[in-house]
C-alpha cells in the first residue's frame, strides 16, 4: 500500500495538484465523495463516507426505512474508501490544479462492501480471471447536446451550432453536422487527452445534435472509470459552450434513444488467445455459450442495463433501438450483434444497455450474463437473418416494475452478485419509481385535463 501510495504522491506533486476530488459511484453512477486538499488527502490515504450514500436514489431520498436498515448498520455507521492509484485523472476545467481519484469501498474489518457498484464489477471480473480469462470490451456512448433549459416543464430543444441555426431532420454521420460544434469537442478531446481517456471516434448520430464517442477496446474496470470521468468531462465542456449533455436514454420525444453499445470478447490469459474462435478460425462453443448466456439472462438482469422509467421508452417500438436479445452477424435490428471481423478480433456487441447506466454496473451484467453461457453450455437461439424487432420469442420485459420483479426473482441475481446487492438495487429503483409515479405529466394535464 506505502508504495502505491508513495506512487500517487509523485504524481500528485509533480503536477502541483491543489485539490483532489475523491469520488466513488453510487447505484446510479451519480460521483458522490469529498474534495480534500492534497496535504490532508496524503495524510488520510483515504476518506470515510457513510454507507448510506449507496442506497441513495437519483432525487437524494433513501430507501424505505425497513429495508434501510435491513442492508445498513443502524447506527448509520462509516464505510473506508481507498483511493485507486490507477484511476487517477486530472480535472481539465477546475480553477486550480485539481485531481480525480476512484476510490474503493471497504467495511472496517477491510471486506469490500456489497453494495458498491465498483466492487460488483472486480466480482464479476475475479470470476473470469479464476478460469484463467480476461474479458476485452469496447464500449459506444451515445448522447445529446441540447439548449439549456431551467424548466423541467419544457421539452428539450437542439441548440444553435456555430451556423447560427439549430440542427433540424436526421443527420446520421453527417460530417458537417458534427462540425457545428468544433469548438466544443476541441475542449472535449484536448480535456480526455490530458486525462489519458482512450477515446477514439466521434460519430454524428440519428437525433438532432445527438453524438456518440467510441472508446478503444481494453479491461473492464479501466474502461469503466473512464466512462465515469467521460460523462463528468462532456458535461463541463457542453456548459462551458453554454449547450447542454444529457445522457439520458430517452430525452426527446420521437427521436431515437440513446445507447452505450457494448462491445465484448475474452481471451485466454495465458496465451493471449481469443476464446471465441477455434483454431480454423470458426466460432467457438464458447462464444456460442457466451451469446446464449446474453440471451437468458439479459432479461432477468435488465434494470441495470436499464436503470429508469426513462430507459423504457428506448424500448418502444419504430424507435431505431433493439427490443429483444435475438442475435445476428452483421444485424443491427436484433438486441446481440456479431460484426464482421476476423478470428482474434471475434466479439459480440450488446445494443440493449442504455446510456443512463451505471457503467460499472452495466458492464458487470453485462459479462456476467455471457459468463454463466459458458460456465454452463448455454446455447443460443438460431441467428437472425434480415429484420429482427418484430421477433416476440425474445422480448423484453416491458416496463421497469416487470423487469424489477424478474431481477428479485432470479436465482442466478443473488448467486453471482450477492443477495445484499439485488435487494439493495431493486429497492433504490423501486423508490425512484415511487417518486415519478407522484409526478403529474404533461400529457395528463394535455389530454385528461378537460376531457374525462
Amino acid at each position: 500500500m506505502s508504495t502505491k501510495m508513495d506512487q500517487l504522491t509523485s504524481w500528485l506533486k509533480e503536477r502541483k495538484i491543489t485539490e483532489v476530488e475523491c469520488l466513488v459511484s453510487d447505484l446510479t453512477g451519480i460521483a458522490r465523495g469529498k474534495i480534500s486538499p492534497t496535504n490532508k488527502f496524503l495524510d488520510e490515504k483515504g476518506m470515510r463516507l457513510p454507507e448510506s450514500v449507496l442506497l441513495q436514489t437519483v432525487t437524494g431520498d433513501y430507501v424505505e426505512d425497513d429495508i434501510y436498515y435491513e442492508l445498513l448498520d443502524e447506527a448509520d455507521i462509516d464505510m473506508f474508501c481507498r483511493p485507486d492509484e490507477n484511476a487517477v485523472f486530472l480535472v481539465p476545467w477546475a480553477l486550480e490544479p485539481t485531481a480525480m481519484v476512484i476510490h474503493d469501498s471497504f467495511d472496517k474489518q477491510g471486506n469490500p462492501i456489497e453494495l458498491s457498484p465498483r466492487n460488483i464489477l472486480k466480482k464479476v471480473l475475479k470470476m473470469y480471471a479464476d478460469r484463467g480469462w480476461q474479458p476485452i470490451v469496447a464500449p459506444e456512448m451515445e448522447f445529446y447536446l441540447t439548449k439549456r433549459c431551467s424548466d423541467p416543464d419544457f421539452p428539450l430543444e437542439a441548440p444553435m451550432g456555430r451556423s447560427g441555426r439549430p440542427e433540424v431532420g436526421r443527420q446520421s454521420f453527417s460530417i458537417d453536422a458534427a462540425n457545428e460544434f468544433d469548438p466544443l469537442f476541441e475542449d472535449v478531446y484536448d480535456w480526455c487527452e490530458l486525462q489519458n481517456l482512450d477515446l477514439d471516434t466521434l460519430i454524428h448520430e440519428d437525433g438532432p445534435a445527438q453524438m456518440e464517442i467510441n472508446f478503444r477496446h481494453g479491461g473492464a474496470l479501466h474502461l469503466a472509470d473512464q466512462i465515469t470521468v467521460f460523462k463528468r468531462t462532456m458535461r463541463e465542456a457542453a456548459l462551458k459552450h453554454d449547450v447542454a449533455a444529457t445522457f439520458m436514454a430517452k430525452p426527446i420525444t420521437d427521436q431515437p434513444g440513446s445507447a452505450m453499445h457494448i462491445h465484448q470478447s475474452v481471451v485466454d490469459v495465458t496465451t493471449g488467445r481469443n476464446i471465441f474462435s477455434n483454431e480454423d478460425g470458426s466460432m467457438s462453443e464458447l462464444f456460442l455459450h457466451h451469446i446464449g448466456g446474453l440471451q437468458k439472462f439479459i432479461p432477468e438482469l435488465l434494470p441495470l442495463f436499464a436503470p429508469s422509467v426513462n430507459s423504457f421508452r428506448r424500448f418502444l417500438p419504430d424507435t431505431s433501438a433493439p427490443v429483444n436479445v435475438e442475435w445476428g452477424e452483421e444485424n443491427r435490428t436484433v438486441g446481440l450483434r456479431v460484426p464482421e471481423a476476423g478470428p482474434q478480433n471475434r466479439r459480440v456487441e450488446n445494443r440493449l444497455a442504455g446510456a443512463d447506466a451505471n457503467p460499472y454496473l452495466v458492464l458487470a451484467a453485462s459479462l456476467l450474463c455471457g459468463y454463466i453461457g459458458m460456465v454452463e453450455g448455454i446455447n443460443p437461439s438460431a441467428p437472425v437473418k434480415g429484420r429482427g424487432y418484430e421477433r416476440r420469442n425474445l422480448r423484453l420485459p416491458l416496463t421497469l416494475e416487470a423487469a424489477l420483479e424478474r431481477m428479485e426473482a432470479c436465482q442466478a441475481a443473488g448467486k453471482y452478485l450477492g443477495e445484499k446487492f439485488v435487494r439493495g438495487y431493486v429497492a433504490v429503483k423501486r423508490a425512484e419509481h415511487e417518486n415519478f409515479k407522484r409526478v403529474i405529466s404533461s400529457w395528463e394535464r394535455e389530454f385528461l385535463l378537460l376531457s374525462v
